[in-house]
């Protein structure tokens, strides 16, 4: 009779812990994944966003009208700080060539008779042309010179309703008989960074945390440690939750505040949050690792999925528009209840009760990698070789 008997003993899982945090400390690849990567991801990510808000982008006004109106126009589309009048023409051409070369990112074209039409009460339109490829830029062009031209508008409005016997004060009410007032929740600034960090800081934190469990796991398989008992592996595990806990804490509690972006609303359910989130996501790496069952594939594996894992996420784009079968392989992944678990609980301040559904999707994500793993990675059984036939 033979017996195989497995590489690891049983151990206390405080022990595994400790073999298991001194192994990550001795493997720069890992380290470097597990640490530095998000360290240097945390500094230099939100850098690329520190303006939050894109001002002063250059623009043209094709003026055809050449009146006093069409040089209050001009006068206020460069007073708004979301565009610069950088080129004044009466050719169209023009300015569509200066958008070619990149010197200005969009133009308004005021046509000719601007003020007669104006002055008779018919209807006169300003258009607006601007360089779609760049969303952020295509926006700005377009708000600041519909906030230009709509001022002027106003007082055109306002000036017609003097004339015809009016106070100042009853034109201002009836040109706009209900106010209108706008407030950004959340994010007052409207800033771009405000809107894209905090939730790429959960694809950070899971893409990082991914890599480094597959890759720390393939090396287990390599070396045939991967056969282990059950405390081992929740040593092993616990060991690298340890490590995606305090970058989590590091980006939650020092890197919001460091760049001001919303935060703070619920710090107990963003806690929560992190207990239940790094746990799924350190499992479901260890589950890769044993899958793949080699460190550099299980690194080569997981490099290219970050930005498929972005547009799934649910928050550079609209889910609805997935297809639908995408819609339901997106719960396999943590960051699909993660971010908007992180939005609703650190942004917006919303109680745990509105974010518990993720919450529950995480821990039944976790428990069922955790199961996986410990099945898959358990203690080879004694084998008992069959009779010899006499």
């Amino acid at each position: 009779m033979t017996a195989t008997h497995p590489t690891t003993a049983p151990r206390s899982l405080l022990h595994a812990w400790l073999v298991a945090l001194a192994t990550v400390v001795r493997d720069k690849g890992v380290l470097l994944l597990l640490i530095g990567a998000p360290v240097l991801y945390g500094f230099f990510y939100p850098w690329f966003y520190a303006d939050e808000v894109l001002t002063r982008v250059p623009v043209a006004v094709v003026d055809m009208d050449r009146t006093s109106l069409s040089r209050q126009i001009t006068r206020f589309a460069d007073a708004d700080p979301r565009i610069e009048v950088r080129m004044v023409t009466g050719s169209e051409r023009e300015a569509q060539e200066a958008l070619w070369r990149g010197d200005i990112e969009g133009y308004a074209l005021i046509p000719a008779h601007l003020k007669r039409n104006v002055v008779r009460g018919e209807s006169a339109v300003v258009s607006i042309e601007a360089n779609g490829a760049y969303a952020l830029l295509n926006k700005a062009v377009q708000y600041g010179f519909a906030e230009a031209v709509g001022t002027v508008s106003a007082g055109v409005e306002i000036r017609k309703l003097q004339a015809s016997g009016q106070s100042a004060q009853q034109a201002r009410a009836s040109r706009a008989p209900v106010q209108l007032q706008m407030v950004a929740l959340f994010n007052p600034t409207e800033g771009y960074g405000s809107f894209v960090v905090p939730a790429v800081a959960l694809l950070i934190l899971q893409q990082t945390l991914l890599m480094g469990a597959a890759m720390l796991t393939g090396t287990w398989v390599e070396s045939g440690q991967h056969r282990a008992s059950a405390t081992t592996w929740l040593g092993r595990l616990l060991a690298l939750c340890t490590l995606g806990w305090a970058s989590g804490l590091f980006y939650f509690g020092w890197i919001f505040v460091l760049h001001d972006y919303p935060r703070g609303g619920n710090p107990l359910g963003a806690l929560a949050l992190l207990a239940c989130y790094i746990p799924a996501v350190a499992a479901l790496g260890a589950l890769l690792g044993l899958w793949v069952g080699n460190r550099e594939r299980a690194l080569q594996v997981l490099l290219w999925t970050t930005l498929p894992i972005a547009f799934v996420a649910g928050f550079s784009w609209p889910v609805e528009a997935l297809p639908e079968p995408l819609q339901w392989l997106r719960w396999l992944l943590p960051s699909t209840s993660g971010v908007p678990a992180s939005l609703r609980l650190n942004q917006l301040g919303a109680p745990l009760s509105a974010a518990l559904p993720y919450l529950c999707s995480l821990v039944a994500l976790g428990a069922v990698c955790t199961v996986a793993v410990l099945v898959k990675a358990g203690p080879a059984r004694a084998t008992l070789p069959l009779p010899a036939a006499h």
